[in-house]
């Protein structure tokens, strides 16, 4: 087993042993061994969180701004230089290579580019009526928390703890019982670098009881979550139930990739391959739906799978040179397969992959399916896996339809040199992120990410991400009503 790794819970800026003792077993999703075994928080530690938290609030929320962002800065640049080692913990914990890891340098600019917008935070003022002179200043929340997934846990972490410190709030972050080792090298960092005491706790556990604990509980006032959106409606449900904590929702996506006879083909098939193998297809946003104008769609079927194959070699995540992983574990190993099945069952057309590797671990052969029905669960479910599903279109209204026929709605991207078409047809696909000759995992660090209808509530990243973290106040200053004669 590796046991070169920190496994107790963060908690009032120190490294502390769960009140219960209990643990929980990690496993290499690579070779389906254990590598070693991590504390479990229970409600008793969260309380200790909260309560740290709440001491911590007051100091933290009346620092200046700009000393706010320097703190942050300051976490930045620590984890810059342990970049390697989290890398490593998250390959042998949930399986994503490490040779060419885009992730975690992603998550240091994000935390970077919070720590720059803390003085950002502003009202507004009115003077509609003259009998009145009326302002709106933004305050934080208080106690946050935050629940992050596994399949990038620091890029996670960086998109909830960025927004929510340099707002100003204090908060309790839980991390994935499948993944939580990359997280307490945060927590490491922090302590290093004497980040104040009490400002974030990281907590390793399970949904039960730890992850209920803090939707439930009465001192947080506002909590975000990355993950299913089954989980996202309890998350919400435990929320309204408990205090009416405001709640931001990143959830699960079937996105729509959509490619016009005029489209460049080739980068179509590229940029469609990396976004189904990105995190071995493991990813919310990633375009499991591709719609392709009949008169191109066998040319882009050979295209796409001469692209995924480039990628879809397999390995092991530590080794360099390897593009991609196992799944996570054996649960969403087995839940791929399940709709690997279905795709036998209904007799679907297979023209890549469609079944496990033969090999130890959990690996499963990048798969493309052609022409499976709209009504089929391969089209209408998350599968979160390396499974492409690709259709044909001869209508732009119909396309569209087809595209929109999903209660998800986070990511969906249009392919044309047309200009005109591509500005009509993103403007009716119903997502929150729309891409135009680009696709997922394409974001943009200055603008809103989030999803619509079940995809989530709220927003990520940019301005709007700053904002969601504060609470908006209105101030009203009452004017004298006559000021002649006044000097």
């Amino acid at each position: 087993m590796v046991s070169d790794f920190e496994t107790r819970l963060f908690i009032d800026g120190e490294f502390r042993l769960p009140h219960s003792g209990k643990q929980f077993d990690l496993f290499n999703p690579a070779t389906s061994k254990q590598i070693g075994s991590v504390y479990e928080a229970g409600v008793e530690d969260v309380d200790d969180a909260v309560e740290s938290a709440s001491q911590a609030f007051e100091t933290w929320s009346e620092t200046p701004a700009s000393e706010r962002g320097q703190w942050l800065h300051r976490l930045a640049d620590k984890l810059s230089e342990n970049v390697e080692e989290m890398s490593r913990l998250e390959a042998l914990t949930m399986g994503r290579p490490m040779h060419n890891d885009f992730t975690i340098p992603w998550a240091i600019e994000i935390l970077r580019y919070f720590a720059n917008r803390a003085s950002d935070i502003q009202g507004e003022t009115s003077l509609s009526d003259p009998s009145l002179f009326g302002m709106t200043v933004r305050q934080p929340f208080g106690v946050t928390a935050a629940i992050i997934p596994w399949n990038t846990p620091i890029l996670m972490l960086s998109m909830k703890i960025g927004p929510a410190l340099a707002a100003g709030n204090t908060m309790v972050l839980k991390t994935s019982e499948k993944s939580p080792l990359s997280c307490l090298v945060v927590a490491r960092c922090m302590k290093e670098i004497g980040f104040p005491r009490g400002v974030l706790s990281i907590l390793s556990g399970f949904g039960r009881p730890c992850g209920e604990a803090l939707a439930k509980h009465m001192d947080i006032r506002k909590l975000a979550f990355t993950g299913s959106t089954a989980t996202g409606k309890a998350i919400k449900k435990a929320a309204a139930e408990s205090n009416l904590k405001n709640v931001t929702l990143e959830l699960g996506g079937k996105s729509p990739l959509i490619i016009f006879e005029d489209a460049d083909l080739a980068k179509a098939a590229v940029d469609a391959a990396n976004s189904i193998m990105v995190v071995s297809g493991q990813s919310c946003m990633a375009s499991s739906r591709v719609y392709v104008e009949d008169s191109r769609a066998l040319d882009f079927i050979e295209l796409v799978k001469k692209e995924i194959t480039k990628i879809g070699v397999s390995g092991d995540p530590l080794a360099k040179g390897t593009l991609r992983g196992p799944q996570a574990d054996h649960l969403q190993y087995e839940r791929i397969l399940s709709f690997l099945d279905v795709a036998r069952q209904e007799k679907l057309n297979v023209v890549l992959g469609g079944d496990k590797e033969n090999k130890a671990g959990y690996y499963i052969q990048p798969t493309v399916i052609f022409e499976a029905p709209d009504n089929s669960r391969l089209i209408k479910e998350e599968i979160f896996g390396p499974v492409l599903c690709v259709s044909t279109f001869t209508d732009e209204a119909d396309v569209l339809r087809r595209a929109n026929d999903t209660e998800y709605g986070l990511y969906a991207s249009v392919y044309t040199r047309d200009i005109v078409r591509a500005l009509r047809v993103a403007k009716k696909l119903q997502a929150g992120s729309v891409g135009i000759n680009v696709t997922s995992p394409t974001t943009s660090l200055d603008l809103p990410f989030g999803g619509w209808k079940e995809s989530g509530e709220g927003r990520e990243l940019g301005k709007h991400a700053l904002d969601s973290w504060t609470e908006l106040k209105t101030i009203l200053i009452g004017l004298p009503g006559d000021l002649k004669g006044a000097r």
